[in-house]
Order: structure tokens, then C-alpha cells, then sequence
């Protein structure tokens, strides 16, 4: 039987990964000061320990004023490195590609952590000492009602942030990191120059298509120079706004095909979130329902891509790869419903080489090899993935 795609290696540049599977940066909103800590290193370990061949950190502001909330992790500073390097050292010592997103939050910053109402900071959170800070943007425009109104970027702070992203992508480079993602998506800073409804500007960062995408290609050069060379690239965008006169497909193609040809490895194909939080479903749900952008992009734009979006089982992924939509497939909260999503989308799909356990951790291989004869001799019927 021949192995499933999903569980193909794939070699990125010069970094292997030893299935098609990606966590998605997941924001824990849990850091204190943007450092990392034991909350972080066991929420990632466990994805590698699951058998994921990317095991992504969430989004890491590459300023203090980049966050999104207080609670942030940050590769800002020199002091963030030691806490992320431990962190790359176990994903990796557990088969995993240590991988890393740099993130900008622009006029999105200075929110509330999600369980406290996820809008902008409000007397309730100078209470609890969460104090807001000075957001910014391409244009002074915020994000709806009630948000900070953010200062707009002059030409020579655009200059200076850009320094900040090349010192985070070096920080990165010392924690051991071996994929980066640069995030252009979900409202944040990147995204806000690339649409027309966020950028008003009327300098050669705004205006047509070509200005709009200016900056964030200047980051991408910026981080690819600044990257080793045989190290992956990565780019998430949202493949469209979803909003009338925001970002098309078409728009998201052309910067593609221009994030391809700085060296670019793959695209993230989200979608939405300029307006609300991240998670605001202003574009209809359904499973795989962002799969088709990523479809498309690889198509048109000739690059590879990630497939994300409620792709929460194993045929589903498997059938993604299978029928050439993406490259890899990033599976995020139903990872954290099921941290071993890898191992038994293995057993559902017959892969493994034919030893049930093979894949697994031998401090859990070894015990559960035993307790598989045990479990055919009850009745019943069997669990979830199992394999019997």
C-alpha cells in the first residue's frame, strides 16, 4: 500500500519535513513582557510529540507596540531569544521543523485578550493593569468604532520598523528556528497596507495595487535577506477580504506571484479579518471552506501553498494534497481538541509501514502497542482512528 500524501516528507529549500502536516500559529495571549514560557513549551511540545511535521510559534510582534494584546509573545528584544530557543530545541528533538510566524498587529494592536471581550482595551483592562498603547498604520484610519485612532507610518518610520523586522528574523535565526512565516493577513499591519480599505495613502505606499503592495514586499526582501538561505519562507495572507471593496483573489495572486519572485516559498492562504477580530467570520463557513484560494494560487501563481480553514479530518486533508489543491495542510484547533491529530490520522488513513505504533513516541509506542490486544477482545465499537 502506498504511503498516504499526507504523510509524504516534503523538502522545503534545504529543511525536510516528515509529513505534510502544519500547526497553525495559535495566539495563547499567555506571555508576560512578549516572553515565552512553560505554558507555551508544553502547548507546542505536545503538536510534536503528535507527530506534526511544522509545529508553528504564534505570531511574535516584532515590536513592543506590534502586539496585539499584553499577553503576546515578542522577539523584540534579546531577552525573548532564550525562552524561544528552548522551545525550537524540543519541536525538533521531537521530529518536528521548529517554526516561527513574525507579526506586526499595526492598528489592531493594543487589544484585550479574547476571554475578556476581545475589542479594544477599555477601563476594565486599566484595572486589571493592561494598560493601551500607541497603535499604528499606513493611514489614520481605525479599525471600526470605539478603536484607537492609529498614527500613521511616516516614510521614515517605515524605514526603522523594517530594521526591526530584519532583527527579529536574526533573533529568530538564533533561537534555531528553520521556518518563518511572515504574516500579511487577518487585519494586522501587512494586510492593512495591501487593501484599499485600510490604506489611503498617497505617497508610493498607497494608492494602485503596485503601491499598496510596496511595504510588504520590502519586508519580505527584507527577511529573506536577513534568512538563511537554505531555510523556508513563508508568507499568510487573507486571499480576499470578504468585504465590498476590499482585497480580491485576483489581488492576492499578483502578490503572490511578486512574494514568489523575492523568495518566497510558500503562501498561507487565510482569509478575512481586516475589520474585527481575527477570528470574525464575515466569510461564510464550511469545511476546507478557504481550501479553494489556496487551489487557486498555486494554480495561477504558480508557488506552492497551505490549505487552512476547518480542515478537520483526515480524508479531508488527505484529498486536499491528493487532488493538487495545496502543499501542506495547517490544521489548528482541532489540534488543540486532539494534539495527536498526526498520529491518528496515520492510523485512519493506513499509514505507518504496518507496525500500529510505529510513529509514536516509543515512551507511548511501547505501552500502547500492549494495550491494543486488550482493546480487540472487548465488544463495541471501536474509537475514533482506531485502527483494529
Amino acid at each position: 500500500m502506498s504511503q498516504p500524501f499526507l504523510f509524504q516528507p516534503i523538502t522545503l529549500r534545504g529543511v525536510t519535513s516528515r509529513n505534510r502536516i502544519l500547526i497553525s500559529p495559535m495566539c495563547q495571549y499567555s506571555a508576560t513582557d512578549g516572553l515565552a514560557n512553560d505554558w507555551h513549551l508544553v502547548h507546542l511540545g505536545k503538536f510534536a510529540q503528535g507527530g506534526a511535521g511544522l509545529v508553528m510559534v504564534e505570531a511574535a510582534a516584532v515590536t513592543a507596540e506590534g502586539r496585539i494584546t499584553h499577553g503576546d509573545v515578542g522577539i523584540w528584544n534579546d531577552e525573548q531569544i532564550a525562552p524561544l530557543e528552548r522551545i525550537a530545541a524540543f519541536l525538533k528533538d521531537n521530529g518536528a521543523v521548529p517554526s516561527i510566524q513574525l507579526a506586526h498587529a499595526g492598528r489592531k494592536a493594543s487589544m484585550q485578550r479574547p476571554w475578556y471581550g476581545n475589542a479594544a482595551l477599555d477601563d476594565a483592562d486599566r484595572a486589571r493593569g493592561d494598560l493601551p498603547w500607541r497603535t499604528v498604520a499606513p493611514s489614520a484610519i481605525p479599525m471600526e468604532e470605539g478603536w484607537l485612532m492609529p498614527h500613521a507610518l511616516d516614510v521614515d518610520e517605515l524605514s526603522a520598523l523594517r530594521e526591526q523586522w530584519r532583527r527579529a528574523t536574526l533573533r529568530a535565526v538564533e533561537a534555531g528556528f528553520e521556518f518563518v512565516e511572515v504574516h500579511c493577513a487577518h487585519g494586522y499591519l501587512l494586510h492593512e497596507f495591501l487593501s484599499p480599505l485600510s490604506n489611503r495613502r498617497s505617497d508610493a505606499y498607497g494608492g494602485d495595487r503596485a503601491g499598496r503592495m510596496r511595504y510588504p514586499l520590502e519586508i519580505i526582501e527584507t527577511v529573506r535577506a536577513a534568512w538563511p538561505a537554505e531555510r523556508p519562507l513563508a508568507v499568510r495572507i487573507s486571499s480576499v477580504d470578504g468585504v465590498d471593496g476590499g482585497l480580491t483573489l485576483e489581488d492576492q495572486i499578483a502578490f503572490a506571484r511578486e512574494a514568489k519572485a523575492r523568495g518566497v516559498d510558500l503562501i498561507d492562504c487565510s482569509s478575512g479579518g481586516l475589520l474585527g477580530s481575527a477570528t470574525a467570520a464575515r466569510i461564510p463557513r464550511g469545511y476546507g471552506f478557504q481550501v479553494t484560494y489556496a487551489e487557486e494560487i498555486r494554480r495561477t501563481a504558480e508557488v506552492a501553498t497551505i490549505a487552512v480553514g476547518l480542515i478537520l479530518h483526515p480524508q479531508q486533508a488527505e484529498d486536499v494534497l491528493a487532488g493538487g489543491q495545496a502543499d501542506l495542510v495547517a490544521i489548528g484547533r482541532e489540534a488543540l481538541f486532539d494534539p495527536n491529530w498526526p498520529l491518528h490520522a496515520e492510523l485512519a488513513l493506513g499509514g505507518g509501514g504496518g507496525e500500529v505504533f510505529a510513529s509514536w513516541p516509543k515512551p507511548y509506542g511501547w505501552w500502547l502497542e500492549r494495550r491494543e490486544p486488550g482493546l480487540r477482545r472487548l465488544e463495541g465499537p471501536p474509537l475514533p482512528f482506531r485502527k483494529v
